[in-house]
């Protein structure tokens, strides 16, 4: 290839491993950033060299335009990629790349801002004849005028950030009475997440599919579409579940979709990689946005269509042709079979799936299938940035086979330390309701409210497990040594354990016959048969009341994580570290529910407040949680202040809460 022979990877994660990746196989330099925060991270030992910019939250790193360039500068790079997220669909940077005399791998900047501001977008959708949703892109925004637009459309409305994307600045309202919560709330994280608090206003449909359409284009007029992405699955308005082809798209419906697509980026002078998105339902399709950059899911359209999107944003970027014909393209990605990627996120489904931070104790990637990561052993996620861990990708001749290849995966797949939300998708690729497709953005909310996100607690084998562990195998310093301790071939030993997993206690002691079998001596007993010694990182094969299980645990001086039977549990050793509970809801204490930055105080001491009212604001992992009063009551102290770093279970509000008068 010729044009340039260094690139700066303007982002971080997975992400930066991934470009740097096809940079190497074209024999391109690849040139990573480095904040503060992540030093010594894997995405910089994956680049040929790396350049330190300083600063640990994003605005002082990644989205310092003046640190980028003078980085690749340093770095001798010619050409820079942004990747996705942080400055990818930054017009701004864009621009400031091509006056540093560098080549963006990119669309040009005026595409970007054609498509950056959601209502000048909606638009040209409108000008080109390509449906779009009922709402209001208007420029007021106060929100009395806005509440008028959302009840003159008809609720339920969607309220989206102008200048946002990736479920950022997004809010569902159902009814005028909750407009005014919802529309201060997407202002302030639109804000946040983009320095832009304006907003747009959207009829919202009750159980759409969403899906987009991959387009390339070159630098002399060509552009194709690769097919679609079904991206219905999501959680907070987010995408945890993609799938190529979608399975409800019919060929006509997918060329007249893709003919929009192209009709669009054709309108605003677009060349290289972008997705046009849109909303189906019943026999129509509505215009949703326009990303100017590489998808997060890419990797499904690259599995069924047989190219590397990151190939063709280099070699359009140095001035290649497409060269590609766009039925030959079509009957490759119909014929292609099926890809289904998932989103592995450090979350916590069961809890309304916030973001979690933690260090990873213990990692293993699937094997068979791709799997796109920024995750080893040791490795400290931080509330700083995104969520996302890595990306699993199955490719297989159907989709029912995709499906079950993925979920096996998942299964084997090994991320201890802090939560996942991997035996949720491992759920959902099972799930009736998605093996029938019967599939919509209201797929998690329908079969997955509440307790259903959940995945059941610590059974009888886990505790066993768990018991054996903290009796018998000693805990270490720091890392684990992988080694078996504590046992002698003959005789009795006994040992004490005393465990916690969430809400649950359970104590007890684990009586040793010989080298490898034991009772765990509770309430009842379990007795636990093992063939070789536990290894610690590894998988183990145990033999719990005579049921066969298969196991992998790690631990610390403190805590034991047991995967068995699709679960991953973390239990406390309270023989170890009898750590005091954190408050409760219920006395009062408002504590942080995850590691985060502060975003407002919303009371003061001595107000009255009622049940349900906004105290505070956190921002963890760019969203937004707001911290709910859990009962009416009076403010009794405020421990933080807005711009604070807080972690997790710290007591930030203190409330006297009113006691509920009893029904006469």
């Amino acid at each position: 290839m010729s044009g340039f022979d260094t690139l700066l990877v303007a982002n971080r994660g997975e992400i930066a491993i991934r470009i740097a990746r096809t940079a190497r196989r074209l024999g391109i330099r690849a040139v990573a950033v480095v904040s503060d925060a992540d030093r010594g991270a894997p995405h910089a030992r994956a680049c040929d060299d790396a350049i330190a910019i300083g600063g640990d939250r994003p605005a002082d790193s990644y989205l310092r335009i003046d640190k980028l360039i003078a980085a690749a500068q340093a770095g001798g790079a010619q050409a820079v990629h942004p990747g996705y997220g942080f400055l990818a669909e930054n017009a701004d940077f864009a621009q400031a790349v091509i006056d540093a005399g560098l080549v963006f791998v990119g669309p040009p900047p005026a595409a970007i801002a054609a498509m950056g501001d959601k209502a000048a977008a909606r638009k040209r959708a409108i000008s080109l004849d390509i449906p779009v949703l009922s709402g209001y892109d208007g420029a007021a925004q106060d929100v009395e005028t806005l509440r008028r637009a959302a009840t003159h459309v008809g609720f339920p409305v969607m309220i989206k950030a102008a200048a946002g994307g990736g479920g950022r600045g997004m809010r569902r309202v159902d009814d005028a009475a909750h407009f005014d919560v919802a529309w201060a709330s997407a202002r302030s994280e639109a804000l946040g997440a983009f320095g832009d608090d304006r907003l747009i206003l959207e009829r919202a449909l009750r159980a759409p599919r969403h899906v987009e359409i991959q387009i390339l284009a070159d630098a002399q007029g060509d552009a194709i579409f690769l097919g679609e992405r079904d991206c219905s699955i999501q959680r907070r308005h987010q995408k945890i579940v993609e799938e190529a082809p979608c399975p409800a798209l019919s060929p006509a419906r997918r060329r007249a979709m893709g003919a929009a697509a192209l009709r669009l980026a054709r309108a605003i002078g677009y060349a290289g990689a972008g997705t046009v998105e849109f909303l189906c339902s019943g026999g129509e399709f509505f215009f949703m946005e326009m990303n100017t950059r590489l998808q997060v899911e890419h990797p499904v359209t690259e599995a069924v269509a047989g190219l590397d999107l990151v190939e063709w944003q280099l070699r359009i970027a140095q001035g290649e042709r497409l060269g590609l014909d766009q039925d030959e393209m079509l009957e490759r990605f119909e014929q292609g079979g099926h890809a289904i990627e998932v989103r592995l996120c450090a979350e916590e489904p069961g809890a309304d799936f916030l973001p979690r931070t933690g260090r990873v104790a213990a990692f293993r990637a699937p094997a068979a299938i791709r799997f796109d990561h920024a995750i080893e052993s040791g490795l400290e996620v931080s509330p700083l940035y995104d969520s996302l861990l890595g990306k699993a990708i199955a490719h297989a001749s159907t989709r029912s086979e995709a499906a079950a290849r993925l979920s096996a995966a998942l299964d084997r797949t090994i991320v201890l330390g802090l939560p996942t939300n991997r035996a949720f998708l491992a759920r959902v690729l099972r799930h009736p309701g998605f093996l029938g497709n019967a599939v919509s953005t209201a797929f998690v909310d329908e079969h997955f409210a509440d307790a259903g996100a959940r995945a059941s607690g610590p059974g009888d084998a886990h505790w066993a497990i768990a018991a054996f562990i903290s009796a018998r195998i000693d805990a270490p310093a720091a890392a684990w040594p992988a080694e078996w301790l504590g046992w002698s071939s003959t005789g009795i030993q006994t040992g004490s354990f005393r465990l916690r997993a969430g809400p649950s206690e359970l104590r007890g002691r684990v009586e040793g016959s010989g080298a490898l079998v034991a009772t765990i001596i509770t309430g009842r007993a379990w007795r636990v048969e093992l063939d070789r010694p536990l290894v610690a990182g590894d998988w183990n094969v145990a033999r719990i009341d005579g049921r066969r299980v298969t196991l992998f645990f790690a631990r610390d001086a403190q805590r034991i994580w047991v995967q068995l039977d699709g679960l991953d549990i973390e239990f406390e050793d309270l023989r170890l570290a009898p750590a005091p509970r954190a408050h409760a809801a219920s006395d009062g204490a408002i504590t942080a529910a995850m590691h985060g930055r502060v975003v407002d105080i919303a009371v003061e001491v001595g107000q009255r407040v009622d049940r349900g009212a906004t105290l505070a604001t956190l921002e963890a992992m760019k969203m937004e949680h707001a911290l709910a009063a859990p009962a009416a009551g009076l403010v009794r102290a405020v421990h933080v202040r807005a711009g604070d770093q807080v972690a997790a279970g710290r007591v930030m509000i203190e409330l006297d809460l009113e006691t509920p008068r009893a029904v006469q």
